[in-house]
C-alpha cells in the first residue's frame, strides 16, 4: 500500500509532542569535546572526563558533572592522585560509587596504560599498585566490568602504529593484570557482558569500515578466564606513526574521530573459552553502520542500535533498530521521525545501569554562517525512555533469555528454583495433594466481551466490581458461559495481585465461595494466572502459545494496574508481531492506550495488507476498528497489486518490495566457529 505524504500534515504536531524531550542544560557547560568518557553513574547524575578539544588543540583532564534533575553542568573539585590530561580513555562505573579509568591518549601523543579511580562521593582520585605485566598502552578500546574484573578489549596503540586484537582483565581484587589472548580487531567499539558472555560490535576493524560483524565470548566455565597471569602479548612491530590528531580541523568533528590510516599485526594465544562471530550481510532492518552515526546499548537482552542525523544520513533515516541476542533477529523499533528532531546533532551516549533510560549529549547543528565557537557546547539533553518502547530492562527481563542462551534452548522459562515449584502446583485439583484453596473460572470462547458493552455486563451477569471503562472485571455468578474451574492459591493470588487482594480485604461474595468468574477468554486467563505463579509469559506448551493470549493479557495488566505485567506484554508483542495477529494487537494497544505499539502494528498492517486482511485475527475486529485501522492510510494512499504495481511504478516500487521480501527471506550470515570450537582469526 505505496502513500504519499498527505497534504495537509494533520500528524505533524501530534508526532512531535510523542518525541523524546529535547533539553537546554546550564551552568559551565563543556565544549563538544573529541574522545572524552561520558558515563552514567546513578543518582541523576552523568559525569564526562578528559577529552580533546578540537578548536584550541588542548587535550584536558577536567571532571565535569550534570545533575539531570537540574540540568546543570558543573566543574567538580577534585583531590588525590589527579590523573594526567587524556583522551579516548574508558571510565567504567564499578560498585556504585566508584568510576574506573583506564588508558587513553596523553597531550604528548603517548599511550596510556594505567589505572586511576575517582571516589563519586569524596571525588578523590587514588591510583592502586598493580601486579602482573601491564597490557599495551591504549585508547579508543573498550571496557566493561564483570565478576570484579576490568575487561579491557582492542583499541589503537601508537609505538608501532596497529590495531590491537586482544583482551585481557585486570582483577579488581587483588589488582593484578591477567595474560593477553586475542580475541577481536577493533577500535570504536563496544563491548558489553550479557548471558554469561562477552559482546563486541561495532568500530572499525584492518579494513577501516564500521563493521557489521558482532563478537562474542564464552566466560563461564573458563578456567583460564579465572586466574591472573603474566601478559603474553603480541609481538611488538616497526612500522611508521601517523597521528590521528595531528590536523584536528581538517575533518568534520564527530565524537569519535577516525581519520585515521592503521597498520594492523596479530599475534599470541587464542582467548580461552569458545569464540563466535556472525557477520550481517543485508536484511530490510539491518543498519547500515557506514551511514550515519551510531551509539550502541545493551538493554533487556538486545543490542540497540540508534541511527542518529549527521551529515551522511537524511534525517528521516535515522532510527533505532535493536538485534536480539537469543535469535539474533534485527528488527526496527522506532522511527527517526518519531525519535529525533531536526536541527540538532548528538555527540555522546550513555544509560542508567537497569536499562531502562538513555541520555544523548549534544548540541543545535552548525550553521554555515556562524563561526561562533562557543556554541560547539553539549548544551542540549536528549532523554530516551526505553520503556516505552517495550524494554524491560536489565532489572526486569526475565532470567529465561540467559537461561536459554546459555543452555542453547528453548524450553520452558520456568526450570529451576521456587518458580518451577511453585509451576508444578498451578492448576492441580486439590485431591492430589496441591492445597489449593480457591478455583477461578473463565468465558469458553475465544472471544473476549464486548468492548462496546456500555452496561459492563456479559451474558446476563452482573459485575461485582467494575473498571472505569465499564468492563466487567469479576462476575460472581457465571453459569453461563463458563469454562472449567482453574486451581489456585489464594495465598499466591494475594500476594502478586492487588486487585485480587483488594477484593478479599472487601469480604465480597467471592471471600465467601472462594470462587471467582474473570469474563475473559479461558486461555488468556489460565497464562493470566500462571504468571502470577511463574513472573514469566515466555512461551510455554500449555501457557502463552499464542500471540492473543499476550494481547489479552495486556488488556488484564491495564484494567488491573499491574505495570511489569504491561510491559512484558509489550516487550514479546513488539518482538513478536506478525500476519495472523497484527490486527488483534493494533486493536489491543488501541485499547490499553499503548501507543507505540499501536503505531508499530499499523506500520506492520500496512506494509502487509493484502495477507493481514484475511486473517481470522482481522476479521474478529469491530467495525469501528476495521474503519479505525483502514484509515491509517494518508488520505492519497491507494492499494496497487499485480501488473498495476509494476507498470504504474516502472517497477520500482515493486522490485523495492520484492527485494525487500527476498532480502528478508535470503538474509546471508557468516559465521566462524561455534560454541564447541575456537575461531581461527588468521
Amino acid at each position: 500500500m505505496p502513500t504519499t505524504p498527505a497534504k495537509h500534515g494533520s500528524r505533524a504536531p501530534e508526532r512531535e509532542a510523542k518525541k523524546p524531550m529535547i533539553r537546554k542544560t546550564t551552568g559551565q557547560k563543556p565544549a563538544c569535546l573529541v574522545n572524552a568518557s561520558v558515563t552514567y553513574c546513578g543518582n541523576d547524575q552523568i559525569y564526562a572526563f578528559g577529552g580533546f578539544d578540537q578548536f584550541t588543540d588542548e587535550v584536558y583532564n577536567h571532571v565535569l558533572k550534570l545533575d539531570l534533575k537540574s540540568l546543570n553542568w558543573s566543574l567538580v573539585d577534585n583531590y588525590g592522585d589527579i590523573p594526567g590530561v587524556r583522551m579516548g580513555h574508558s571510565a567504567t562505573l564499578y560498585e556504585g560509587n566508584k568510576l574506573l579509568v583506564y588508558g587513553g591518549e596523553n597531550e604528548h601523543r603517548e599511550y596510556l596504560s594505567d589505572v586511576v579511580i575517582l571516589d563519586l562521593k569524596t571525588h578523590h582520585w587514588t591510583q592502586p599498585e598493580v601486579h602482573g605485566n601491564v597490557p599495551k598502552g591504549r585508547a579508543r578500546h573498550a571496557a566493561v566490568v564483570y565478576e570484579d574484573k576490568l575487561f579491557v578489549i582492542g583499541g589503537l596503540t601508537g609505538e608501532t602504529n596497529y590495531i590491537l586484537d586482544d583482551i585481557c582483565y585486570l582483577d579488581l581484587k587483588t589488582w593484578t593484570w591477567s595474560k593477553t589472548w586475542t580475541f577481536v580487531q577493533r577500535f570504536d567499539h563496544t563491548a558489553w557482558i550479557w548471558g554469561g558472555r562477552l559482546w563486541v560490535f561495532g568500530g572499525l576493524g584492518m579494513d577501516m569500515e564500521r563493521s557489521s560483524e558482532i563478537w562474542w565470548l564464552d566466560l563461564k566455565g573458563s578456567p583460564a578466564a579465572n586466574a591472573a597471569a603474566r601478559i603474553m602479548g603480541p609481538s611488538r612491530g616497526h612500522h611508521g606513526r601517523n597521528d590521528p590528531f595531528s590536523h584536528p580541523r581538517t575533518e568534520p568533528y564527530t565524537a569519535n574521530s577516525t581519520s585515521v590510516h592503521i597498520r594492523s599485526r596479530r599475534g599470541g594465544p587464542t582467548a580461552p573459552g569458545a569464540i563466535s562471530t556472525l557477520k550481517f550481510l543485508s536484511g530490510p532492518y539491518v543498519p547500515m553502520q557506514t551511514s550515519g552515526t551510531h551509539f550502541h546499548v545493551c538493554s533487556s537482552g538486545a543490542l540497540l542500535d540508534f541511527v542518529t542525523p549527521a551529515a551522511t544520513i537524511p534525517h528521516r533515516d535515522c532510527n533505532l533498530s535493536t538485534l536480539e541476542l537469543d535469535s539474533m533477529r534485527w528488527q526496527k523499533l522506532v522511527e527517526g521521525s518519531e525519535m529525533f528532531s531536526t536541527g540538532y546533532k548528538w555527540h555522546y551516549c550513555t544509560m542508567n545501569e537497569d536499562g531502562t533510560k538513555v541520555w544523548m549529549l549534544g548540541s543545535p547543528q552548525e550553521d554555515p554562517g556562524n563561526t561562533t565557537v562557543g556554541e560547539q557546547q553539549l548544551s542540549e539533553v536528549l532523554s530516551i525512555d526505553l520503556r516505552r518502547y517495550g524494554l524491560l530492562g536489565n532489572d526486569s527481563a526475565p532470567t529465561s533469555e540467559q537461561n536459554r542462551i546459555l543452555a542453547a534452548e528453548r524450553s520452558s522459562a520456568v526450570s529451576a528454583g521456587l518458580g518451577s515449584d511453585l509451576a508444578a502446583m498451578f492448576d492441580q485439583s486439590p485431591d492430589t495433594g496441591s492445597m489449593a484453596d480457591f478455583t477461578v473460572t473463565a468465558n469458553v470462547d475465544e472471544l473476549a466481551f464486548d468492548e462496546d458493552d456500555s452496561e459492563g455486563t456479559m451474558g446476563g451477569n452482573t459485575p461485582t466490581t467494575g473498571s472505569s471503562s465499564g468492563n466487567a472485571l469479576f462476575v460472581s455468578d457465571a453459569s453461563a458461559n463458563c469454562s472449567p474451574p482453574i486451581h489456585v492459591h489464594k495465598f499466591i493470588l494475594q500476594s502478586r495481585w492487588p486487585h485480587f487482594k483488594r477484593l478479599l480485604s472487601a469480604k465480597m461474595i467471592e471471600y465467601q465461595t472462594n470462587k471467582l468468574h474473570i469474563p475473559e477468554p479461558y486461555s488468556v486467563v489460565r497464562a493470566f494466572l500462571y504468571y502470577l505463579y511463574t513472573d514469566d509469559i515466555s512461551p510455554h506448551t500449555a501457557y502463552c502459545r499464542d500471540l492473543s493470549d499476550v494481547a489479552g493479557m495486556l488488556v488484564m495488566a491495564n484494567l488491573y494496574d499491574m505495570p511489569k505485567l504491561r510491559l512484558l506484554c509489550v516487550n514479546r508483542l513488539s518482538r513478536e508481531i506478525d500476519i495472523d495477529h497484527a490486527a488483534v494487537i493494533w486493536e489491543r494497544a488501541g485499547r490499553t492506550e499503548e501507543e507505540w505499539l499501536k503505531n508499530r502494528a499499523a506500520r506492520f498492517c500496512m506494509m502487509n495488507w493484502g495477507r493481514v486482511v484475511r486473517t481470522d485475527g482481522f476479521r474478529s475486529l469491530t467495525r469501528s476498528s476495521l474503519m479505525e485501522l483502514c484509515e491509517v492510510v494518508d488520505t492519497e494512499g491507494r492499494v496497487v497489486g499485480g501488473e498495476e504495481l509494476d507498470d504504474s511504478f516502472g517497477g520500482g516500487y515493486a522490485s523495492a518490495n520484492t527485494s525487500g521480501r527476498r532480502r528478508h527471506r535470503d538474509s546471508t550470515t557468516e559465521t566462524e566457529g561455534g560454541d564447541d570450537t575456537d575461531v581461527d582469526m588468521n
